[in-house]
């Protein structure tokens, strides 16, 4: 069976993302793209690497017959997305990439984004996309919030350990570097060649950064208690990646042998040897997640690394892992791609 698929925000990187992976799944077919700055275009003069896929011209979104599409994925901006959404037909299949359906408290998206929720009825159907931890109820969900892609490297290395008991929840320390592509491809000044290359730095200093936003309701949910932690990312200039280091008190070998034991049988996450740890450059371009494990030379101490692609398993390649829950299709299907080297 062959699904029909549409894309809104295809212009973006997470859109274009989205039509690269597509582009091999065995049961997937493109039949809408949407990008309403860049209606008219064909998807190869915005995005040349694609010119070799036979793709639908952009359309704006009221152009679309979504009668005839299964699942649509939805990478606007926060804010425009709920707008959006709400205005989709009730039985279509959606995956947003978005912040706007992925705090479940109404008062919680209005202190992290700044402006009330337009579409609390829709908030409270969305599920959390994080696959691995929520599988059966993303398979049988109308409504996916894709996470964002700092807050799912983060947990991947603390929510096992969390639930757990197996680290001290009051010294959680998560240090994270993202390539600038997490940022979007609207033009920024502080984004321009001059202004980022041969440097990097922290930004959101001090807990702002809206990503705490998912940690919080996360980490608290898992531990059954309130559950705060310290992060600061940084911005390096790399196009893709992030890789967080997480500094948290306990066992070394505990921490390792309760982290292999929640993802012995993920496809998608892999748990190095203790001792080593992962890089950017290992899971460029792919769906994979590596992390490593290192006693502190302070006794009592951990630090925990992982590495992942910000655009795919951070957003699109998460994306299309909860679409083929979803649609009932093999979960690992059109993301088995080995990572790009060098």
């Amino acid at each position: 069976m062959t699904h029909k698929i549409a894309i809104l925000g295809a212009s973006g990187y997470t859109g274009a993302e989205l039509v690269r992976l597509i582009a091999t799944h065995p049961t997937m077919e493109i039949s809408a793209l949407a990008a309403n700055s860049k209606a008219g275009q064909a998807m190869a003069d915005v995005f040349p690497h694609l010119r070799h896929l036979d793709l639908p011209e952009l359309v704006t979104i009221d152009e679309i017959d979504f009668a005839g599409i299964d699942l649509c994925f939805c990478a606007l901006p926060h804010k425009t997305s709920q707008e959006v959404i709400s205005a989709l037909p009730k039985d279509l299949k959606i995956i947003d990439l978005s912040a706007d359906f992925r705090l479940r408290d109404p008062s919680a998206y209005e202190k992290w984004y700044g402006n009330p929720h337009a579409a609390t009825e829709m908030q409270k159907e969305a599920i959390y996309g994080l696959t691995e931890f929520y599988r059966n109820e993303i398979a049988s969900a109308r409504l996916v919030a894709g996470t964002g892609c700092n807050a799912a490297t983060g947990q991947y290395i603390l929510r096992p350990l969390i639930a757990a008991g197996v680290i001290d929840l009051d010294e959680i320390i998560l240090d994270l570097k993202c390539g600038v592509s997490g940022a979007g491809r609207s033009l920024k000044e502080n984004l321009l060649h001059a202004e980022l290359s041969e440097g990097y730095h922290a930004y959101a200093v001090g807990g702002t950064h809206r990503h705490l936003g998912e940690f919080d309701q996360e980490f608290s949910a898992v531990a059954g208690r309130e559950v705060k932690i310290q992060f600061t990312p940084h911005l390096i200039p790399a196009n893709r990646g992030i890789l967080a280091t997480a500094y948290v008190k306990g066992d070394a070998q505990t921490v390792l042998d309760t982290l292999n034991a929640a993802y012995d049988d993920e496809p998608f996450v892999v748990v190095l040897p203790l001792g080593q740890t992962p890089s950017t450059r290992h899971v460029r371009g792919s769906n994979f997640c590596h992390i490593g494990v290192v006693a502190d030379r302070l006794p009592g101490r951990v630090i925990v690394v992982a590495a992942l692609d910000n655009l795919t398993k951070g957003s699109s390649g998460q994306a299309l892992q909860n679409a083929n829950l979803m649609l009932g299709e093999d979960e690992t299907a059109g993301l088995m791609l080995a990572p790009v080297f060098p």
